[in-house]
């Protein structure tokens, strides 16, 4: 395709936005040596012909897929080595957000099977590694002179961790533990790179000694001879097959037939066996799930990133399609003139960013209670642990429902592989299963928050994200004054979690005076539990965005406070109305108010309507991360489109073999 300029219409839409695009970039990326180092790292990479395919990878086969990712991942490690170097950086850190994030997964389209070694390898052995072990591992996994995945969950168990099956057998005699998989269903499933890519593994297994268990523990494993990278023995090992999404991932599966590792194998940081077997308990169990907690911190933050993609294409081309007259006297209008269409992008848009924001709340929080947690101060673990799952829960859900509302949105060339919907939808709806299933985690913050109910009722301290308890507490159950600013929302929304929490811990306790047992009270309440822990998520996701933009709006400029206010009013007014059954139940919001505030919505769209495209560009996402016809920033759909088709392996030739062989025959038969 010849050189192009910016579609008319595009350009119309940049040259009416209200703010500096660029201060709102410097905002979203952390300021300008950031942004200057992101920069010439895509300009970097995309110039690179190692990551230009003339054949797409969605037309590749499956084996043909994972070579190509292997590589373009290899390619992309020692580029990227070579360009901080070049910089006189060699944190191995700068690794991080290549082989993971929207810029690795941009480049690498259905994933890249060393994303897990950084994501989750490197930080297992941070958090669960003696000094010594770490001393004797980190070097040569930070250089990649070996590579390394996480193997926790099983065929048969997931998000059960207690119900793992794979054993680590303590013998005295060699200093040994001896790992088994007693079951088929104790296999080892879903370890990104473990199929084909990686030699080591953090493998969480029972542990046994002294003809005890002593739960779940961390070892270190060596799967691959370091040269030949064959099996080592006693290790089944492959791949589990193709996915709906992430098919690069090299995800798979691993069993073990009595193999032997030495005792400084197992990560000893936190819980320890002595040389006679004897085990040494860790502060809190908690400890050992460090690694979870970390990379559910990592997920929300991705999340938002997948939505600023996703948004970017469809608003992109919502002001490029015209579709349908508003006035029968005037040409069709662009899409996103339509208030319907405007419903459908921007409360992405929020999403994005409030999920941006909350996720640097959450890392502010992952920071602080793990320097507590190195000075031996547990006591705000549990709350972190609560929160992270169910943001983690909640992002992920919403970000999925907002990927496939996005690609509707763009109609049916949003349906084409090519638009790249489908490829951002894989990876966001993965994200709500691994790690934790969705209702599972959000479960388990509920039973943190049952726990500090009962806490608050006998007048003990509560952690910062659930103060509001006490409130609720203090005003003796009754219902919440409704006010329809955001503050008020969030005071709302906190009462619509503290009233469900009430009620499930009544529901609870009647099921157990019923005769029921505790896990059965709270199985049968379990519909409850999960809302309530989705509606504390929600409040605090609405407050956490409110005031972390009131923080923002006091160093950047008036112009931009103001959009960025706008863009936190929507997020809130589209959570209340989510939620009109519940503030029905728990506040005085009448129909009054509920008309008021969907006028409130719809005042925000059309105010976020003339800067949707300077928000959208200030996300700084290029074409070639967007990988998207319909998102291309110079907005040239059509050509772009008619481009992507010729790159079909059926367009390169003008009868295909099928028809000789099938079609005409069976057209000139009589039936």
């Amino acid at each position: 395709m010849p050189a192009s300029t910016v579609n008319k219409d595009l350009q119309a839409e940049r040259d009416k936005g209200s703010f500096d695009r660029n201060e709102f970039t410097l905002w979203w990326v952390g300021g300008k040596e950031k942004l200057k180092e992101k920069q010439d790292l895509e300009t970097f990479l995309a110039n690179d012909p190692d990551f230009h395919n003339e054949t797409p990878i969605h037309f590749l086969s499956h084996k043909e897929l994972y070579e190509e990712t292997i590589r373009q991942a290899t390619a992309i490690f020692r580029k990227v080595r070579k360009f901080h170097e070049d910089r006189g950086n060699g944190d191995p850190s700068n690794y991080m957000q290549i082989l993971g994030g929207l810029l690795g997964n941009g480049i690498i389209r259905q994933g890249n099977p060393l994303g897990i070694h950084f994501a989750m390898f490197v930080p297992a052995l941070l958090g669960h590694g003696s000094p010594e072990q770490q001393a004797e591992w980190l070097p040569r996994a930070l250089k990649c002179q070996l590579l390394g995945t996480y193997a926790q969950t099983e065929l048969g168990h997931g998000t059960f961790l207690r119900g793992l099956e794979t054993t680590a057998t303590y013998d005295e005699r060699t200093e040994e533990f001896v790992l088994e998989s007693p079951t088929l269903s104790s296999y080892k499933w879903w370890p990104g790179g473990l199929a084909h890519t990686v030699n080591y593994c953090v493998v969480m297994a029972q542990l046994f000694s002294k003809g005890k268990c002593h739960g779940i523990q961390p070892f270190i494993v060596q799967l691959r001879d370091e040269e030949s990278h064959m099996p080592m023995k006693g290790i089944v090992i492959g791949e589990i097959g193709n996915k709906l999404g992430m098919n690069g991932v090299n995800n798979g599966y691993l069993g073990f037939e009595k193999v032997r590792i030495p005792r400084k194998n197992m990560l000893m940081k936190n819980a320890k066996l002595l040389a006679d077997g004897t085990f040494v308990k860790p502060p809190s169990q908690a400890l050992t799930y460090g690694t979870m907690m970390f990379v559910r911190v990592i997920i929300v933050r991705d999340t938002a990133l997948h939505l600023a993609k996703v948004a970017t294409i469809a608003v992109r081309y919502s002001c490029v399609r015209r579709q349908s007259h508003i006035n029968p006297d005037q040409p069709e209008v662009q899409v996103i003139d339509h208030l319907t269409q405007q419903y459908k992008l921007f409360p992405s848009i929020a999403r994005s960013i409030v999920f941006k924001l909350t996720s640097d709340n959450l890392w502010e929080m992952y920071n602080q209670v793990t320097s507590e947690l190195d000075q031996g101060n547990l006591e705000r673990l549990p709350e972190l642990h609560a929160i992270a799952c169910c943001l983690k829960a909640v992002t992920t859900a919403d970000a999925a429902k907002s990927v496939e509302t996005l690609r509707m949105a763009c109609g049916g060339h949003g349906y084409m592989t090519c638009a790249n919907f489908y490829n951002t939808y894989g990876f966001v709806t993965a994200a709500c299963t691994y790690e934790g299933e969705n209702t599972v985690l959000l479960l388990q913050t509920a039973r943190y928050l049952i726990k500090v109910w009962n806490q608050a009722l006998k007048g003990q301290p509560l952690g910062p994200t659930v103060q509001y308890l006490n409130s609720f507490i203090q005003s003796r159950n009754n219902r919440h004054a409704w006010i329809d600013t955001v503050p008020g929302i969030v005071k709302a929304l906190q009462t619509v979690a503290a009233g469900k929490l009430r009620l499930a811990n009544e529901h609870v306790e009647q099921r157990k005076k019923a005769g029921y047992t505790h896990e059965e009270a709270v199985n049968l309440t379990s519909l409850e539990l999960a809302q309530t822990a989705e509606a504390h998520c929600r409040a605090f996701l609405v407050q956490s965005g409110h005031e972390m933009i009131e923080k923002l709006c006091q160093r950047v400029s008036p112009a931009l406070a103001k959009v960025m206010r706008t863009v936190g009013e929507l997020y809130a007014y589209n959570e209340a109305l989510d939620s009109i059954g519940s503030l029905v139940r728990f506040t005085t919001i009448s129909e009054s108010d509920i008309n008021r505030l969907q006028s409130k919505l719809e005042s925000a769209l059309l105010a976020i309507r003339p800067n949707a495209v300077s928000i959208v560009d200030g996300f700084a996402i290029p074409d070639v991360l967007l990988g998207s016809p319909l998102g291309a920033y110079d907005g040239n759909v059509y050509e772009r489109l008619y481009e992507e088709a010729q790159k079909s392996p059926l367009n390169k030739e003008p009868v295909n073999k099928s028809f000789h062989l099938y079609l005409k025959p069976f057209m000139r038969s009589s039936l």
